[in-house]
């Protein structure tokens, strides 16, 4: 599939594009916001090659050729949980203990160490919601942690974990992020979000986390300084007026707060869950779920592909649909997505590898930090030839900075 094509200004007058069509690219052109009824109306009647052009336009607009990476890990401190979701491929039971794990403190902190030395800059902490990991436990963790890495970033916790280790130690939402704030919490990860419509959140995750919830753990989070980032689940269940009214909430905190620093499209994956029966969307729709998210969210800066969830080749197409961050070089520690059957089944890049990814399809590789400031510029940089490219991801050094 070739990228889609640059200029916008063949959208807007050809005989074959409808007036509806054409009045939402006059719309894009100009900077104006589309509504709701203008999204589901793409979602229903716009081809692909279209939602191309203008995503990719907007896209342009904000950040060039420009796409982000950064050098990250994960640690995953359990697969036990409490909640039962009918579309995770990833959770276990208590009585399902024996097919889990659950990490200690010290196990986390040897994964940290494990890192010394190295130019990552964020871990990504995130797992089951296990009833006996606390707030206290946790606040301890990420005290060890800055005591071991001070500039560290820590990307912790989806507001359904919050949700529930605030409501076990009996403190408000801002009581308990000032807690974990204070010892040494950066930003919040955008999981657990799935999809707001009420109704069929009750079908699919009903005894975890409301949707009302998620959204005041990210409003105070945003209030108190933190950045997050947002997601959405799609392809499971859901109409494309329940993807619309979705990111028309986002968009609405985020004209209140301006605190999210992304928005992550998340797909459903039918492996080894209650719901493997619903067949999995196309590479197609998902270029047309970026493509209208970057159209829609004007006020969130950054579109990111999970690389791992959908695969290095629809990641690198995703580049000509709005999207501008494909995550990081990961580690093959994360099995969230890898469980429920994702492209991805050993998902770790070295930094040359992710940047050759990038400059393959003729983009501009940046290394960025969790807050999006630019670290490394990879443009002219060219890697030495001895250099190894699958053996460890992170042990290339870190090219000169612009």
């Amino acid at each position: 599939m070739k990228q889609a094509p640059q200029n916008i200004d063949t959208l807007l007058y050809p005989h074959t594009l409808s007036t509806d069509l054409q009045n939402i690219a006059s719309k894009v052109k100009m900077g104006e916001r589309i509504n709701k009824e203008e999204a589901l109306f793409l979602f229903e009647n716009a081809e692909l090659s279209y939602l191309g052009v203008l995503a990719n336009f907007i896209r342009e607009q904000k950040h060039g050729d420009y796409t982000f990476f950064n050098r990250n890990f994960h640690v995953e401190p359990t697969n036990i949980c409490v909640f039962t979701c009918n579309f995770c491929s990833y959770s276990r039971l208590l009585k399902q203990a024996d097919e889990g794990w659950v990490l200690s403190k010290e196990q986390m902190l040897d994964i940290i160490k494990s890192y010394e030395n190295k130019p990552v800059t964020e871990v990504h902490i995130v797992g089951g919601v296990h009833p006996k990991l606390t707030l206290e436990f946790f606040c301890d963790l990420f005290k060890a942690i800055k005591a071991l890495r001070p500039n560290l970033h820590i990307k912790a916790f989806t507001a359904v974990e919050y949700e529930y280790m605030f409501r076990k130690a009996k403190v408000s939402i801002e009581e308990g992020l000032k807690i974990m704030m204070a010892a040494g919490l950066d930003s919040i990860p955008g999981g657990g979000a799935e999809i707001f419509d009420e109704t069929l959140r009750a079908e699919i995750c009903g005894d975890k986390a409301t949707t009302a919830q998620w959204l005041a753990i990210h409003e105070t989070a945003h209030r108190l300084g933190l950045k997050s980032n947002c997601t959405m689940l799609y392809g499971a269940t859901e109409t494309f007026a329940h993807r619309v009214d979705h990111l028309d909430r986002l968009r609405n905190l985020q004209d209140q707060t301006g605190g999210f620093n992304t928005f992550i499209p998340l797909k459903f994956r039918n492996k080894d869950n209650a719901m493997s029966h619903v067949p999995e969307v196309s590479t197609i729709e998902d270029l047309r779920n970026y493509a209208i998210s970057r159209i829609y969210l004007d006020n969130i800066d950054h579109i990111k592909a999970y690389w791992p969830m959908i695969g290095r080749n629809t990641a690198q197409l995703s580049l000509s649909f709005g999207v501008d961050d494909i995550d990081g070089t990961i580690d093959d520690t994360t099995k969230i997505y890898s469980m429920a059957g994702a492209e991805e089944q050993n998902p770790k890049l070295s930094t040359q590898e992710l940047v050759e990814l990038i400059k393959n399809v003729g983009r501009h590789p940046v290394e960025r930090d969790t807050l999006y400031n630019i670290i490394t510029d990879y443009k002219d940089f060219e890697f030495p030839k001895e250099a190894p490219k699958a053996n460890n991801y992170i042990d290339l050094p870190l090219a000169p900075s612009n």
